[in-house]
């Protein structure tokens, strides 16, 4: 994918605008929409030029931004102290149409995104190419149209739905509703999936794993749960992916692509990449909050409340394995040294997820500065797919055999072992579920994809989309020793969606009204 650089930078130009100022001349220096789309190489590029705007600010992040680590500091998970994100400001409640970053630039590139495929789609058609070769490049097209869409209506709700390569007359469209464009991101993923192998062709792209994969999790966020378990389903059945062995391992440069990974953001020094590693060592803007660190249970699956070994002075002792493989707190070993109070002045915590560092590696002495880090950011992996279908099934109240089994395979990993979920001994009061109780097994699947995602920026769409937001974001936050920082705000009746940018509404007006109460 990364082959043809120079290709996709013209490709990008391109690409994202009409260019129908470029038509009335015909300079040999650059390319034109008459010029470019003429060979296989061309579509190549222009397929790279789809993939790439998964590194832009909006989307996954690349250069100085963070963007899905810093999504957690939108929930009771951490906190950022400068808002350069915007993040901090929606975590606050102080965000608008027009004061964060990420608000405006998600949209932005997402649509950035949406151009490029709808281009690449209409023009690869007549490029004389390999047919198998054009036919999977336009599978790839419309699974990353698909996945740009997603991250618009699950935002923002309403948007524009557009199928064609941009024209200004896109500028004056009316929002278009949300379901239908749901409909559209399926018609795009079972069409892709039908051509898409269960192999990628290559590193790093989309295959027929993927679009089931997206299909669940976008079944599951709008509430088609009979769907969502049966997307789900699909990539089970393929037995292609499988929990990887190593929960610290999975996101360590040396594992990327792993038998885990379902589709991910490739980055490569350097010439892509990002700022995980210093954010995560040095400036610590996504610090977990006392609150996470308290929601992981004890090694034997009691909560700490109610556990006769928790220690409040050593509380890191006896905990789900996963907690030590996550964070690093004051007296915890890092990079070689031993952690104060003061390392990580925020909370007293970071994360090591997503990062280099560990207590001690192979990496202590490697400084990663901004802009030098490379670790793929997942996208879609294989434990996400298997709560989700236990979630979906646990909403329709056909808690079954399989449910169990779904959870069970995340917490069994090989190097966290958590006891299983079971249903037959209710003297285990901390690990036993009756199949007949949806409330305790939703609770039980929700603090599970807390634990297991910690860090990754799923958590900011799992509170919004179970409607917890208000009760779980108007509250105040604690540092390591349960010191105060603030007191956060959620307004129920507006901040489940995101605002319309106000630039976006200047530009085109038939955009408004903006969301609910914005």
């Amino acid at each position: 994918m990364k082959n043809s650089i120079l290709f996709a930078i013209a490709a990008c130009t391109i690409i994202a605008v009409g260019c129908e100022d470029l038509l009335d001349t015909n300079p040999e220096n650059r390319y034109t929409e008459d010029t470019f789309w003429q060979s296989e190489t061309h579509a190549d590029a222009g397929l790279t030029a789809c993939y790439q705007t998964l590194r832009k600010e909006g989307i996954y992040g690349g250069g100085s931004w963070a963007t899905p680590l810093w999504e957690d500091a939108a929930t009771p998970n951490a906190t950022d102290y400068n808002s350069a994100s915007g993040f901090f400001r929606i975590a606050e409640g102080i965000h608008d149409a027009s004061n964060s970053g990420i608000i405006n630039n998600r949209w932005a590139h997402a649509y950035e995104g949406i151009g490029r495929c709808n281009t690449y789609l209409a023009k690869v058609r007549d490029i004389p190419m390999d047919e198998g070769k054009k036919n999977q490049g336009i599978a790839e097209a419309k699974f990353l149209r698909a996945l740009y869409y997603s991250l618009l209506i699950n935002y923002y709700g309403d948007a524009p739905l557009i199928l064609d390569p941009p024209v200004k007359e896109h500028n004056t469209l009316p929002r278009t509703p949300k379901d239908q464009i749901v409909a559209q991101i399926i018609n795009d993923l079972n069409e892709a999936a039908e051509v898409l192998g269960v192999d990628a062709t290559e590193t790093g792209r989309a295959t027929k794993g993927a679009c089931y994969a997206l299909k669940a999790r976008q079944y599951l966020y709008h509430g088609y749960y009979a769907e969502a378990a049966a997307a789900a389903q699909q990539v089970m059945d393929l037995r292609k992916y499988s929990i990887f062995p190593d929960y610290r391992g999975l996101f360590m440069p040396e594992n990327e692509n792993n038998s885990e990974v379902i589709f991910d953001v490739q980055y490569l020094f350097p010439n892509y990449c990002h700022s995980f590693d210093l954010i995560r060592r040095q400036f610590d803007t996504s610090a977990p909050l006392r609150d996470l660190v308290d929601a992981y249970l004890m090694d034997d699956g009691a909560d700490i409340a109610t556990s006769s070994r928790y220690n409040a002075e050593r509380y890191w002792e006896n905990r789900d394995p996963r907690f030590r493989m996550t964070l690093v707190w004051p007296g915890s070993q890092y990079r070689g040294t031993t952690v104060t109070h003061s390392t990580f002045a925020q909370t007293g915590y970071t994360y090591k997820k997503y990062s280099i560092y560990d207590e001690d590696n192979a990496y202590n002495n490697v400084i990663k500065n901004g802009n030098q880090s490379d670790i793929n950011y997942i996208v879609l992996r294989y434990a996400d797919v298997l709560l989700m279908y236990a979630e979906a099934k646990t909403e329709l109240g056909q808690i079954d055999e399989s449910v169990y089994e779904a959870i069970n395979a995340v917490r069994g990993r090989g190097n966290v072992r958590m006891p299983p979920i079971q249903h037959y001994d209710p003297s285990d009061v901390a690990n036993y579920v009756a199949m007949n109780d949806q409330a305790r097994m939703r609770e039980l699947i929700r603090l599970e994809r807390r634990i297991e995602f910690a860090g990754e920026g799923y958590y900011y769409m799992d509170i919004i989309r179970w409607r917890t937001a208000e009760v779980v974001m108007n509250a105040p936050i604690h540092t390591h020793n349960y010191t105060q920082k603030l007191i956060r705000r959620f307004n129920k009746d507006r901040d489940y969606l995101w605002p319309v940018p106000a630039y976006e509404i200047q530009e085109n007006p038939a955009l408004a009204p903006n969301n609910p109460n914005w």
